[in-house]
């Protein structure tokens, strides 16, 4: 089966791809992180959710999005980039609506499914939208890179606005206000986005998603470094999820200074947190094509990471605690992400581009329900400090899987003839 056509004429320029998909990439960032940071404090002030019940919330998006990743890669393989990302968009601003408007536990668990399901439309076929269309495999190391950092600029503007939103008015009209931008935002998808080297499968469905989820196992399968970025990025994830989701409760346990509200502390920290992996990638993005950088650069990541953790967990004050949400929010998190998407997509071809990405967002799902489980379990038995120690125990196996990743190109090739 012939998916792609090699030569075809384009109504947008190279330069404008660029434009668009940061565009687009930043204005998301906007309204989904703006929002994360008000439904972190939503779960805990209003909907009293307990350490556990907030692991068990990520495990439960886990579930879905791992058992819907796959088919979803495999439809934007076969029929859209385009218009999975714009179902993305309608699935993830009903499910960002609906958690503003609900406290009971089984509506947060059904919200928060949703809001799995919405991502799995839209994690590879981005990528696979604009390296495909952008048509230029020396360029697109430095876009994803871009695109990582435009997340982080536009995650500062929609931590400030929608957090000063939430706090004039209530966490819950913060909520849905940001749930209705993100409708409006896959307008914008459905009208700027073009696809112009993409074809469409329009006979035997069925039998050429078979035959791109085949040959997307093959290329894995030959490739040793694809399978210990899957195994790192289990891992990574694994950890880095629930800390995102129990860090907001060590802080409100330790005690923030009472001068400001928690969600005004919160928006500073996420912020300050948010140009340290800004300034990050900036170094990246320079050194991003040397030899193994990218590989190097993520042991360093994981290496502080680990550093943050074990801060946070022992942290004596607010302070301590503070320093340690940075070392892992400011670099463990943005990086091992941009840096994992660049090694696999590489390391791929066209035709399978979105169903390997997907591969890659199943690693980081199953990382989210196994590693989740059993730290919520810790979380629940013991207590935070156990939890955050059990988060730097899962990073440090990581830096061992990653100090074995080797460059393998021409075996990949191999697996995808």
């Amino acid at each position: 089966m012939k998916s792609h056509q090699p030569i075809r004429l384009h109504t947008q320029t190279n330069t404008g791809i660029d434009i668009v998909f940061l565009r687009w990439t930043w204005l998301r960032a906007i309204f989904h992180r703006g929002w994360w940071l008000v439904t972190s404090l939503y779960l805990v002030a209003n909907a009293g959710l307990s350490p556990s019940q907030l692991v068990y919330v990520g495990v439960a998006q886990g579930i879905i999005s791992l058992i819907s990743e796959v088919p979803a890669g495999v439809v934007a393989d076969t029929m859209s980039r385009k218009w999975s990302i714009v179902i993305s968009h309608v699935l993830m601003g009903t499910a960002m609506l609906t958690t503003g408007l609900v406290t009971d536990f089984t509506a947060i668990l059904g919200t928060q499914m949703l809001w799995g399901l919405s991502w799995t439309f839209a994690s590879g076929a981005d990528v696979a939208w604009v390296t495909d269309e952008l048509h230029q495999p020396e360029r697109i190391k430095r876009v994803l890179t871009k695109a990582a950092r435009a997340q982080l600029s536009g995650a500062v503007i929609g931590i400030v606005s929608v957090g000063l939103l939430a706090w004039t008015t209530t966490l819950s009209t913060a909520m849905i206000v940001s749930g209705v931008l993100m409708f409006l935002l896959g307008l914008y998808v459905a009208i700027a986005f073009q696809e112009t080297r993409f074809v469409p499968t329009h006979k035997q469905r069925w039998l050429a998603s078979w035959t791109i989820f085949k040959n997307g196992i093959g290329l894995i399968r030959y490739s040793r470094t694809i399978l210990l970025v899957f195994a790192a990025t289990f891992f990574v994830n694994g950890a880095t999820d629930t800390y995102g989701r129990l860090f907001p409760k060590q802080l409100i346990t330790i005690g923030f200074p009472a001068s400001f509200a928690p969600i005004v502390w919160l928006t500073g920290l996420t912020i300050v947190s948010m140009i340290v992996g800004a300034l990050a990638l900036r170094i990246v993005e320079a050194r991003v094509h040397g030899a193994g950088a990218a590989r190097h650069d993520y042991l360093l990541a994981v290496i502080v990471g680990i550093v943050g953790l074990i801060v946070l967990a022992n942290a004596p004050t607010i302070t301590f605690g503070i320093v340690g949400v940075l070392l892992v929010s400011g670099l463990v998190e943005p990086l091992t992400r941009t840096l994992a998407t660049i090694l696999v997509n590489s390391r791929t071809t066209d035709k399978v581009r979105a169903t390997i990405h997907s591969f890659l967002a199943q690693a980081e799902y199953l990382g989210e329900i196994a590693c989740g489980a059993v730290i919520g379990l810790l979380a629940h038995w013991a207590n935070l400090h156990w939890a955050f120690l059990g988060c730097a125990a899962l990073l440090a196996i990581t830096v061992v899987l990653m100090g074995r990743v080797h460059e393998d190109q021409a075996v990949v090739e191999k697996g995808t003839r």
